[in-house]
């Protein structure tokens, strides 16, 4: 229950309710602004809250959210209901548009896990609503991007435009040979170009040449200076022409009625989808305007309470910004404990913007709108919002101030209960001071009794004492700055606070002997009474100011501590990657190093410890070691390994190295050969003489026999096998194939040899970039498409798995296709 009912101008709602509209993107959106109200149902504020918090994160995020084509169409869906009415095409383009938004709004949040997991409430909320691609394409079959009907909407509209453009055509040729004669006859100036009056192309001449030129005058010029005549001999072409233009009108209306049929038997549901669009468009005005004033989603509690920290009236930040101002957040603390907070001092201090504050953000908050606090704050809800502030005296009710304010305060006691937060302004104002605050006490020790929470301004003295003596009241003061004589704007709970009167009225100006007297008459004890309040406020403030001092040096020393933590975790991450950059480049080394050493081995079996060829053998080696080893560090598995093979080899007896050629060393055809000097192995395909032709790859090269050296077949096959290789010319055509690949084949229309085709192709490229997933789109028809290319994948090594599309996506008319 909210009282007044005018709550929202009193709180200021109204403006928040403009404001929001003012950022909806159609009629649809700004109904459902105007529809906005308070709820005291958890489920339902959370839900509101959730779903608005989201699409901040929406708004902000990478992805863009599909918002162009946010249209009302709901008038002309109501005016076809009737049989033989039809939409224009606009209407019709209208439809395509706003649908095809709906189905990219489904798609932006059901399509994607991640958007899915993401946005829950948002999935949810449009995870019913219902799309219509095949309609979609069906409106694109017979409508241009211009929203203007196609030639191929019908064969007798091609017909009939076809023949008009010939028409056309013949009758510009004609009128253009008739002006050219006129040209040359003086009759037109050479400047003057037929033109277009009613639909029929005509002649402008001057008055006094209209006879010169045989045909019919249709119109003239306001100034009376031209006149334009259609020439007799056009006259039969331009009369075709109209009707021709008549009869592609009729076939246009003959092909929308047509389709207005079509659509008709849809109306419900795409009325269903509408209404779906106007909430989003809702959701992303209220997500919009909580951008603007930096607004947070607090932790909600479904119980009266209220901890607020850094609390910014709305409107208040929006006006203060335009003029480069800065507002003074409230801190605001209500629990069973301290139900009702009493707020005393300065007029023009901030009392009433403060008790405002409270009214407009719990609304707010319960209208599902996000409010500008601190994140660590809390907000708890209420069944009943009560407000009396402001002057509602009525001359027609024959109510002064003071008697409406008795008024409300009588609806507040009957109607007030646990659940309830109540606003009053200036309580107990509006008449004589002693009674009007004994009734103000009265009341609120009922308000206090009934278990309600609530802010409530005063200026009365027996108010701020009853609520420093009464559990359940809690005293507040808006502090001032007694040496610069200005308010600060800022609340502190926990003592009542000055009305500064008398330093307000010296500020003023009044005389000094005024004020004297005036000080005089109130009484020693009222006025050092106000100075000890003065005097608390004050050591308050400084020590508030201590605290905050204090806080700010924790947090700076938090901030610190959490650098250089995140500091030593960085260190450990790099460490770990150091190190295990390390052990892969040991591993490598390792494997190089063993690489080497049977290389090594195998040499010298080969060689038949010849010893010269031995000792070039064991200098490679040992120049290989002296590159990996970094130190002196004989215990390395390399060089342990080394140490090994040098003892084997120096435990070896010598054998006598043959002098003469082995019949092993002459090289055949077919051989696995070495440069001299190189790395590179290849195969002997032809000997003439001193020369052999060698193929080294996919090179072959002449060289003298005497710079080959004969190797093992087994190291052919090892270089063979690292040789392979992919070019980079290969490598740029794969990059480029994937940067142009569409993961989506349309075939409909094809023939079956030339879908299947097309699918072969398209698979190949597929498995070529790596795709995951791919859709085919092959309509429904008789079906015959779809079971032929369904046959085909299941022929495809490359292909997991195959299945319809979700129904609403495309059904049974795409198909999905994932790859290994």
């Amino acid at each position: 229950m909210i009282y007044p009912d005018n709550f929202e101008n009193k709180t200021g709602f109204d403006k928040v309710r403009r404001l929001i509209t003012e950022k909806c993107l159609s009629q649809l959106g700004e109904e459902k602004v105007n529809a906005m109200h308070f709820s005291s149902d958890e489920a339902v504020v959370t839900r509101r809250l959730a779903q608005t918090a989201e699409f901040v994160n929406v708004l902000t995020g990478d992805r863009e959210f599909p918002s162009r084509y946010f249209l009302d169409v709901r008038e002309p869906l109501s005016r076809i209901r009737p049989e033989g009415t039809f939409l224009d095409e606009k209407e019709l383009f209208d439809i395509k548009c706003s649908l095809q938004t709906v189905s990219d709004i489904v798609r932006f949040f059901i399509g994607n896990e991640e958007a899915g997991a993401k946005y829950p409430a948002l999935t949810e909320l449009t995870g019913h609503i219902p799309i219509f691609p095949q309609l979609i394409r069906e409106i694109d079959a017979i409508l241009d991007k211009y929203g203007q009907i196609k030639d191929q909407a019908s064969p007798e509209l091609m017909y009939i435009r076809k023949e008009l453009n010939a028409t056309m055509s013949s009758l510009s040729r004609h009128l253009q040979t008739i002006l050219r004669t006129a040209q040359s006859e003086g009759i037109v100036d050479k400047d003057v170009a037929p033109t277009m009056r009613d639909g029929r192309l005509m002649i402008p001449v001057a008055p006094a040449f209209k006879r010169r030129i045989r045909g019919i005058v249709h119109d003239e010029s306001a100034s009376g200076k031209t006149v334009f005549i259609e020439p007799e001999a056009v006259i039969e072409a331009n009369n075709h022409i109209r009707e021709l233009e008549n009869r592609e009108r009729r076939e246009i209306i003959r092909i929308l009625t047509v389709f207005t049929d079509r659509i008709r038997p849809l109306v419900p549901e795409i009325l269903q989808s509408y209404d779906c669009l106007a909430e989003i468009d809702f959701i992303r005005a209220k997500a919009l305007f909580a951008l603007q004033i930096h607004a947070i989603l607090p932790r909600i509690e479904n119980r009266p309470v209220m901890d607020w920290a850094k609390a910014v009236h709305p409107l208040l930040y929006l006006s203060h910004c335009k003029q480069n101002k800065h507002v003074e957040p409230l801190d605001i603390s209500l629990d069973n404990k301290r139900r009702i907070l009493i707020i005393s001092g300065p007029n023009a201090g901030g009392k009433s913007v403060c008790l405002k504050t409270v009214g407009l953000l719990q609304y707010m908050l319960q209208c599902g709108l996000m409010i500008p606090l601190h994140e660590r704050s809390t907000a708890g809800l209420f069944e009943r919002i009560f407000i009396d502030i402001g002057d509602e005296q009525s001359i027609e009710n024959d109510l002064s101030t003071y008697s409406s304010h008795l008024t409300h305060m009588k609806f507040f006691m009957k109607n007030t209960h646990p659940r309830t937060l109540l606003l009053v302004d200036e309580f107990g104002s509006g008449t004589e001071p002693v009674i009007g605050g004994a009734i103000a006490e009265a009341i609120l020790d009922r308000f206090n009794r009934s278990g309600c929470f609530g802010v409530v301004t005063t200026h009365y003295r027996n108010l701020k004492q009853f609520a420093e003596n009464t559990e359940g009241l809690v005293n507040g003061a808006m502090l001032y700055d007694r040496h610069l004589m200005q308010p600060l704007f800022r609340l502190s709970i926990g003592h009542p606070g000055s009305s500064f009167a008398i330093e307000i009225a010296r500020k003023i100006g009044l005389p000094d002997d005024v004020i004297a007297d005036a000080s005089g008459k109130a009484g020693t004890d009222y006025i050092e009474t106000d100075k000890y309040l003065q005097d608390i406020v004050r050591d308050k403030r400084y020590w508030e100011n201590k605290r905050q001092h204090i806080h700010q040096q924790e947090k700076r020393i938090e901030e610190l501590a959490a650098h250089y933590e995140q500091a030593l975790e960085d260190i450990r991450k790099q460490r770990k990657e150091i190190l295990t950059a390390a052990r892969l480049q040991a591993g490598q080394l390792m494997n190089e190093a063993n690489a080497k050493i049977e290389n090594t081995i195998r040499e010298i079996k080969e060689s038949q410890a010849e010893k010269e060829r031995t000792r070039a053998v064991r200098r490679s080696l040992e120049d290989f070691k002296a590159t990996v080893q970094t130190d002196k560090d004989h215990e390395t598995p390399v060089g342990r390994k080394i140490t090994k093979l040098r003892k084997q080899r120096e435990r070896k007896p010598p054998t006598n190295a043959p002098t003469a050629t082995n019949e092993e060393d002459v090289l055949q055809v077919g051989d696995a050969v070495q440069l001299n000097g190189k790395q590179a192995t290849g195969s002997i395909l032809e000997l003439k003489g001193n020369k052999a032709t060698v193929a080294f790859g996919m090179i072959k090269s002449t060289v003298k026999t005497d710079q080959l050296k004969k190797v093992g077949k087994e190291q052919l096959r090892r270089e063979t096998r690292k040789d392979s290789f992919i070019s980079a010319q290969t490598t740029d055509s794969m990059y480029e194939k994937k940067l142009h690949f569409k993961q989506d084949l349309d075939v409909r229309g094809m023939r079956g040899d030339e879908a299947l085709q097309a699918v072969t192709y398209f698979i190949d490229d597929a498995i070529q970039t790596g795709a995951g997933r791919i859709r085919i789109l092959h309509g429904t028809g008789s079906g015959i498409l779809r079971q032929l290319i369904r046959d085909y994948l299941a022929t495809v090594q490359g292909v997991r798995h195959f299945q319809d599309e979700h129904v609403q996506f495309g059904g049974t008319g795409i198909t999905v296709v994932d790859l290994e």
